[in-house]
């Protein structure tokens, strides 16, 4: 058994339901119930309710939660950073990088 390195493997489904667990915690430290959020914000009780239950939400109903949350700015760096396909791809940018930097001087 010591020798099976153990994956997180996620699904989507699971992301839904870790990221609805968050929003859930952080509404009850702010010490505010489901009707309170959903009002906050701009989202139907039922809706939120099943957020929380499922995970299940429109991408601009959980926008708007974080909004309510004032975590919004989270949202805005998904996708940002860059994927590389091989360490080929990083020192490559990292010598056009430098290139660049030398005419600029």
């Amino acid at each position: 058994m010591n020798n099976i390195i153990a994956f997180n493997i996620s699904n989507p489904n699971d992301i839904a339901l870790r990221i609805a667990a968050r929003v859930k915690a952080r509404r009850l430290e702010l010490d505010l119930t489901q009707e309170g959020l959903a009002a906050r914000a701009g989202v139907k009780f039922a809706t939120y309710r099943r957020f929380e239950q499922t995970g299940e939400i429109s991408l601009r109903g959980l926008l708007q939660i974080g909004f309510a949350l004032n975590a919004l700015s989270e949202f805005d760096v998904l996708f940002t950073q860059k994927r590389y396909q091989s360490l080929d791809d990083v020192l490559n940018e990292q010598s056009i990088t430098r290139k660049r930097g030398k005419k600029n001087e």
